[in-house]
């Protein structure tokens, strides 16, 4: 046996999520911004959930919290959507238009100029 095992902290992604795979918020993107609702510290929920509401003190994308977390992007996606459909946290709007290709050149020469 592994220590994590013996120690119980490995919890499968399944029961983190009740077994979904899938968010309600089928748009929820990994680079979306999320920031917690004063009134969510201290509402009554789970561990992984209540952690994503006090890391998003200050906004977070969903791949961040997922990294933070450690849990699989698509766990932290179905977590994120559950929150905000409680309003615990805020899922902020994307910006008009999607990032282009000329968008990342311009960004990356910026970069290299540095």
């Amino acid at each position: 046996m592994t220590e994590e095992f013996e120690t119980g902290e490995v919890v499968r992604p399944f029961i983190v999520t009740g077994g979904r795979t899938r968010p309600v918020q089928e748009d929820l993107r990994i680079e979306t911004l999320v920031s917690a609702l004063p009134s969510a510290l201290a509402a009554p929920i789970g561990f992984e959930r209540h952690r994503i509401v006090e890391l998003c003190q200050y906004p977070h994308s969903v791949a961040e919290l997922a990294a933070l977390l450690p849990v699989p992007l698509g766990v932290a996606r179905v977590l994120v959507a559950d929150l905000a459909a409680e309003r615990y946290v805020r899922v902020h709007p994307q910006a008009a238009g999607d990032v282009t290709v000329a968008l990342l050149e311009r960004i990356r020469a910026g970069l290299l100029r540095l």
